[in-house]
């Protein structure tokens, strides 16, 4: 079997579906023929191998509303379609510019479909518009459709109409993402050591709108000193959430974290902050990660969004009303003030995430889709 997953981007570019797509490839790296074709985040064009798979990047010339938009996307793609011959085509979506040039070269080709659903356009409403009709052909011409929950397919504007064709495979926390080292204990010990007598709170994201830090930031104006609230990554809205925490002297802004400072902060954290507030968080990978580590979570009530599917009220984490600022520091300081509570979360978190959100599960779920048996082809 042949299969040619198209993706935005792909590693060493950092990114959520950047790194489903690598997964994908992942499962089934030792039993099929595959190749990734993509954007290059830079204007020319490049041809490069990664851990063994072959990687075409169309150059981009610019970025409008988070589409990247290239002039050699279309002979680019139509050449690998025709050279490559992929059985199976894996479509990450959003990408309504490619889909424009794939829906072309289906029309001259066998292979299946299969569109990895992350997420509905929901921010740019112009180009959701605009692109409603290909998406709808995109979806009709699909034989398969990927959600990464059950509530993104009930939650999208697209998904319900062609739930027959839909298939559940939830994101992983990937095991490289969560295995401490012993240096990382170390870290993790040493970060104990320093907030000794606060409840550490961690979060961790872009600094964009719908991640929810504002959110964050104001609800530990409600707390007491006995919190410290750590939060990593760096974005566009830095400035201005190091501006609304001013004289708050339990937020410390990390900036972006090293993979293995990561994990050691989510190793001493006490409690896992997860604010984001919009369907633009159609899964949470990070929320995953953490509760691999045993740790509870406060999340918001994200109509249509996996992030509830990935932590469940009353059972891995306390879940308040969106945008509710005060509930979301009342269910900080619930956490904080009830030890057994705490661990309940925690302990059902990491079963949650045993269960449902491991490398071994996604690969196992990836590899059926395929038509792949564990044992081989």
């Amino acid at each position: 079997m042949k299969i040619l997953h198209i993706s935005n981007y792909y590693p060493p570019h950092i990114g959520g579906i950047e790194q489903v797509a690598y997964d994908c490839v992942s499962a089934v790296r030792e039993d099929a023929g595959q190749r990734v074709f993509c954007f290059h985040s830079q204007k020319g064009d490049r041809r490069d191998i990664v851990d063994g798979v072959e990687v075409v990047r169309a150059g981009t010339f610019l970025k409008v509303a988070s589409q990247s938009l290239s002039f050699s996307y279309g002979k680019l793609l139509r050449r690998e379609m025709k050279a490559f011959e992929p059985d199976t085509v894996v479509f990450h979506f959003p990408n309504p510019f490619g889909a424009h040039y794939l829906l072309k070269c289906l029309k001259r080709s066998r292979a299946k479909l299969i569109v990895w659903w992350h997420l509905d356009i929901t921010k740019q409403k112009l180009l959701k518009k605009l692109f409603r009709g290909q998406t709808l052909r995109l979806l009709k011409r699909a034989d398969k459709i990927v959600a990464t929950s059950p509530n993104y397919i009930e939650g999208s504007e697209f998904l319900p109409a062609f739930r027959e064709k839909c298939a559940v495979i939830p994101n992983c926390a990937a095991d490289s993402r969560v295995s401490l080292s012993d240096e990382e204990k170390q870290r993790a010990e040493e970060l104990k050591r320093r907030y000794a007598g606060k409840c550490l709170l961690f979060a961790v994201g872009r600094h964009v709108p719908y991640k929810g830090m504002e959110y964050l930031v104001r609800a530990s104006k409600l707390l007491s000193d006995e919190y410290a609230v750590c939060i990593g990554g760096e974005g566009e809205l830095t400035p201005s959430l190091k501006q609304l925490a001013a004289g708050d002297k339990k937020v410390e802004f990390l900036g972006r974290l090293p993979d293995c400072e990561l994990r050691a902060y989510l190793a001493a954290c006490d409690i896992f902050c997860f604010p984001s507030i919009t369907k633009n968080e159609a899964f949470g990978i990070a929320l995953a990660e953490a509760m691999s580590f045993a740790k509870p979570s406060v999340t918001f009530t994200i109509e249509g969004s996996g992030v509830n599917y990935v932590s469940l009220n009353g059972v891995t984490g306390i879940e308040v009303k969106n945008g509710d600022v005060e509930a979301y520091a009342a269910a900080i300081r619930k956490l904080k003030e009830d030890e057994a509570l705490r661990e309940a979360y925690g302990k059902a978190a990491r079963e949650r995430e045993q269960e449902l959100f491991t490398e071994a599960a996604f690969r196992r779920n990836v590899r059926a889709l395929l038509g792949f048996e564990e044992a081989g082809v």
